[in-house]
């Protein structure tokens, strides 16, 4: 088919195909010559052959993580979509309906006004309204988060009229008013309407509690009156609140409003609730219940919309007759906004939300990343071969009653019901968002294409979605240890990728999900190249090849090779050189410290001490914070258990170099020896540099705490010294 009517295009890169894999056959020598000079090694004479141990075992560990990551880049491809061919393919009256879910679950973590304005920025999609339907899960059962959505409600009847009428590419207001300085009238009129909602939400977010003078209509009052005494967030009925039906309501110009209801599905302190993904099954039911789209949108309430044609980008693939029948999803990239020019914290996430799933798009589709993915709904209830097809689904939502009907309400309710699953056992398992992980975003999409399902990655010029990032580091490692637990789980369950994965997969396939659930090892090797050589050098032990010997090229080659490729995919995916940097000294961060933990948290709850849970990160940002971050400051602040390795091996690195600098200084012909681990002493130094200033240069309360700074201290005095013991 001509491209002119086409609804989109896959395009094979082949030069870079073809380069990746010349350098994987290049350096994949090279690691067999590397473990060839292991061999070699362990016969030295002690403490040099007991040391090369460690050595060995860190380069196996990154081996396998480099061969597992090649998989990504064996099938690179591109993809383009022509919405402006749809009207070829499908009228405007067919389109196929879409449910949008967005979940909440702490109004003190995640401000009611930021879930606002994903809410607005959704419903004023350019779609057919009545083929909306917009979800909000409110998993604290929240009187905060009803009101908000009520503001929401009414303000969105002046909101989408006035984004359809002037062609507004930016819906989600926050950003808009923002942004846009053309001042009319009619531009006033509407931000002074969000203004004063935005006052009311806040003031009652400030508050804490709806209080009943901001409350004037009565049948708002009358949802309220469900929170009865005793409602707790985790012990609670199920709310289900219809505040906008597009059969019923009118936007001010007299069309027709997407439909908008808030669901808090019920909690009960005797049953498990599986989090996130139970919630999304909550909603996977009650929108069933209700309106039944054959497309569901996941969408994070800090996920804003920021492009309003994104619908239509998706249905070039969902009305293409020859991949719709196992099409399971639509993954757009996770993009953020508020970033700062450096990205200080590698908040973008390019290689894991971008990179990657552009590696695994042209292996059969992107994993799931929990946010802006659109399923086919009959995607989550089994193989292609065993569900309705899409085309047969899609007038499945038209129902006879109205979704605000007292029926209709009660069936929703009795799907929200926390008993509903015990008597439908296959929900998490065999249907649904999967349980048992606390990733069950990637478990999802892996399980799909397991089971036969494919998947597309969207990656568009201007993002689909944009999000906000952690601003303090506590945040960011609390986030990472958490995926990085998740992902423990899914390499331990009875699916395992490296079992499972592999006989319904291929090798090629199932590696990318192996080295996603393996993540948490890179703890061993990074902490074992970050303490080793600098130990032996505080002891003058060499450990490596010396610059004389020939084997020594051998290590510059796998260490610049690495970094090099890693600098050009980044660069591939219009990252900066700063970014770039940032971005690996965060992966050592992350090594160091968050996989560190989560491997520990893993281990202590298989031997039943400890259980893990749930921690929403927070999206409220200080203004400390903010501007510390804007300025490239690493934050502190708390003293969090995770800085402890961070600070102990900023030590031990810069005591290491220090020390290996003075004994060249004195000895020069010792440099010979030495100089491979006084190279990684020097470079964590210099990936340090913002530890070291956190440390001992700053006062602001951003500082690294004296507890820890004392704690890292003793330990790094005790390691030096315990290590000098041994190898004596």
């Amino acid at each position: 088919m001509e491209e002119s009517s086409s609804l989109h295009s896959l395009k094979i890169m082949h030069e870079r195909k073809l380069l990746n894999r010349i350098f994987v056959s290049l350096y994949g020598f090279a690691i067999i010559a590397l473990f060839y000079h292991h061999l070699l090694t362990l016969t030295a004479v002690p403490p040099r052959g007991r040391l090369s141990i460690f050595m060995l075992i860190s380069d196996f560990i990154l081996a396998f993580m480099w061969f597992t990551s090649q998989s990504f880049f064996m099938n690179p491809v591109t993809r383009q979509q022509f919405p402006g061919n749809l009207k070829q393919w499908v009228d405007n009256n067919d389109y196929l309906a879409i449910d949008i879910f967005i979940c909440t679950a702490d109004p003190f973590k995640e401000p009611p006004l930021t879930t606002v304005n994903t809410v607005l920025s959704v419903l004023a999609y350019d779609y057919p309204m009545e083929k909306l339907s917009v979800y909000v899960s409110d998993d604290g059962g929240s009187k905060l988060i009803l009101f908000a959505l009520m503001e929401a409600a009414e303000f969105a009847q002046n909101w989408v009229p006035y984004c359809r009428e002037n062609k507004i590419e930016q819906r989600c207001p926050e950003e808009y008013f923002r942004r846009n300085h053309t001042i009319t009238s009619q531009f006033q009129i509407i931000e002074n309407l969000y203004l004063d909602m935005k006052m009311r939400i806040e003031n009652v977010a400030e508050r804490g509690e709806v209080v009943d003078e901001c409350i004037s209509d009565p049948q708002q009052r009358q949802a309220f009156s469900k929170w009865t005494k005793g409602f707790t967030p985790k012990d609670h009925p199920a709310i289900i609140q219809v505040l906008l039906e597009s059969d019923k309501d009118k936007d001010i110009k007299g069309y027709s409003i997407p439909n908008l209801i808030y669901v808090s599905r019920e909690k009960s302190t005797t049953s498990l609730h599986h989090f996130k993904a139970g919630a999304l099954n909550a909603l996977l039911r009650v929108s069933e219940a209700m309106t039944n789209a054959p497309i569901i949108l996941t969408l994070d309430c800090d996920m804003y919309s920021n492009d309003p044609q994104t619908p239509q980008r998706v249905l070039c693939y969902f009305c293409d007759p020859s991949i719709r029948s196992k099409l399971g999803y639509v993954q757009f990239p996770q993009r953020y906004h508020g970033l700062n020019d450096d990205d200080l914290y590698g908040g973008d996430n390019v290689r894991t939300f971008r990179i990657s799933p552009s590696g695994l798009d042209g292996l059969g589709g992107p994993d799931n990343c929990g946010t802006g993915c659109f399923f086919n709904r009959r995607a989550l209830f089994g193989s292609p071969s065993s569900v309705t097809s899409l085309e047969h689904s899609g007038d499945s939502h038209t129902r006879s009653m109205a979704i605000s009907s007292v029926s209709v309400v009660e069936i929703a309710s009795h799907v929200a019901s926390c008993n509903y699953e015990y008597n439908n056992t296959e929900w998490g398992t065999k249907v649904g968002i999967k349980y048992g992980t606390l990733v069950e975003d990637i478990y999802t999409g892996y399980m799909m294409h397991c089971e036969g399902w494919d998947s597309i990655f969207c990656d568009t010029e201007r993002p689909a979605f944009l999000g906000e990032v952690p601003i303090n580091l506590e945040d960011v490692l609390s986030q990472v240890k958490r995926w990085a637990f998740g992902h423990l789980e899914v390499l331990s369950c009875k699916y395992s990728p490296l079992t499972f994965g592999t006989k319904a997969l291929g090798i090629l396939r199932a590696n990318c999900y192996i080295h996603y659930v393996f993540w948490p090892i890179w703890c061993i090797p990074v902490t074992l190249y970050a303490s080793v050589p600098q130990l032996s050098l505080l002891n003058n032990i060499s450990i490596f090849p010396k610059v004389s010997d020939p084997w020594f090229f051998l290590y510059v080659f796998l260490f610049f090779g690495a970094y090099a490729h890693d600098f050009v995919q980044f660069i591939l995916f219009k990252g900066t050189t700063k970014r770039w940097w940032n971005d690996q000294r965060m992966w050592y961060v992350k090594a160091l410290s968050p996989f560190l933990f989560a491997s520990i948290e893993y281990l202590t709850k298989k031997l039943g001490i400890t259980t893990k849970g749930f921690n929403v990160t927070s999206k409220v940002v200080g203004q400390d914070e903010r501007k510390m971050y804007d300025q490239s400051v690493f934050t502190f602040g708390i003293p969090s258990p995770m800085f402890v390795p961070l600070a102990t091996v900023s030590i031990i690195n810069l005591i290491a170099f220090v020390k290996g600098i003075m004994t060249v200084i004195f000895r020069m012909e010792s440099l010979d020896e030495l100089f491979i681990q006084l190279f990684i002493a020097g470079f964590a130094v210099v990936n340090c540099l913002p530890i070291y200033e956190a440390m001992l240069l700053r006062s602001d309360h951003g500082r690294m705490p004296k507890k820890i700074v004392i704690t890292s201290s003793v330990l790094a005095g005790v390691l030096c010294i315990a290590f000098s013991l041994i190898v004596s």
